[in-house]
């Protein structure tokens, strides 16, 4: 119960509070405009090449974390995508059952794993993030090119989206510093620091505000399907196929996590500025921090107990 208070409650009141400011305080949606532009070009990319840059890459070998994390990840994302003629998905809507089936919420992930092995449990989920990150980030933006609904979108410009994408940019960023063990001088990795710091609260104001409690109906189903494979499925294939390549421990526990934990809100950013159906994607992030109330102490119990 610690844990969810400490790592799941405090979302959960960040999206009503951005619920409540949007509908009663600050109504103007080019203040909101602003801030999902400021997560999704300078916060969120920021946070990205802080976090990655900060892990060892080498200290956890890549032929069992690789294969546990990726080809779940892989497989969900494209049975989704084959589900799209029986869930009757337009393409902004696909964009979104894809991005809220694989997306990660890497602040409630560090509280759990913090919470579970101290140092050591970080460490191996900073690992685990510097595999999925990546991974999760050029997916959804390969999906939203192709899929989302934008006036100037041009298909055949896939790898000049993917190059062009801030989130991915601060991937590879945060992935070059970490592997050439380049260290910024102190007043660079100070700012970046601090731009870091509000990706987090500004993008899930951002996904609050969006939320709306009047459901399409269709919504429901795709809400239910998309928690079900990112809560549960997702996790539970990751453990499996750990545990079968001799996994365990710390970093055992940390794929159980950063495949258990809810979508992140930078996912509403990202569906905003490409064209997915924010309202969905917004509606699945805030179903799925409630459900993982009850979901991740169930799964990390698999894995530590």
């Amino acid at each position: 119960m610690h844990l969810v208070v400490m790592a799941v409650v405090p979302i959960v009141l960040l999206l009503g509070l951005g619920t409540v400011l949007r509908r009663r305080l600050v109504t103007d949606p080019g203040f909101w405009r602003g801030i999902e532009w400021m997560s999704y070009r300078v916060f969120t990319p920021a946070l990205f090449v802080t976090s990655i840059a900060a892990t060892d890459l080498t200290a956890a070998s890549p032929a069992a974390l690789l294969p546990s994390l990726a080809v779940p990840v892989v497989v969900v994302s494209v049975l989704v995508i084959a589900l799209r003629r029986p869930l009757r998905a337009n393409g902004p809507q696909l964009t979104s059952l894809v991005q809220g089936s694989i997306r990660i919420n890497t602040y409630i992930g560090l509280v759990f794993a913090s919470a579970a092995f101290g140092p050591e449990g970080v460490a191996a989920f900073a690992l685990a993030a510097a595999v999925m990150v990546p991974l999760v980030n050029v997916i959804s933006v390969s999906v939203l090119s192709k899929h989302g609904d934008r006036d100037d979108r041009d298909p055949p410009t896939l790898w000049r989206e993917l190059l062009g994408n801030p989130l991915i940019q601060g991937c590879v960023a945060g992935l070059a510093l970490s592997l050439l063990h380049i260290d910024l001088p102190a007043f660079l990795a100070t700012t970046l620091d601090m731009l870091a710091a509000p990706a987090l609260v500004c993008g899930t104001l951002a996904a609050g505000a969006a939320i709306t409690f009047r459901l399409r109906r269709r919504d429901v189903v795709d809400v239910l399907s998309t928690s079900a494979l990112k809560l549960v499925a997702l996790p539970l294939a990751a453990v499996a196929i750990a545990t079968a390549l001799g996994v365990s421990g710390a970093t055992l526990t940390s794929i159980a996590i950063i495949c258990a934990v809810p979508t992140a809100p930078s996912a509403y950013v990202l569906a905003r500025r490409m064209g997915g159906d924010t309202h969905l994607i917004a509606s699945i992030t805030g179903a799925q921090t409630l459900l993982s109330i009850a979901t991740l102490p169930f799964i990390v119990g698999l894995t530590t107990g």
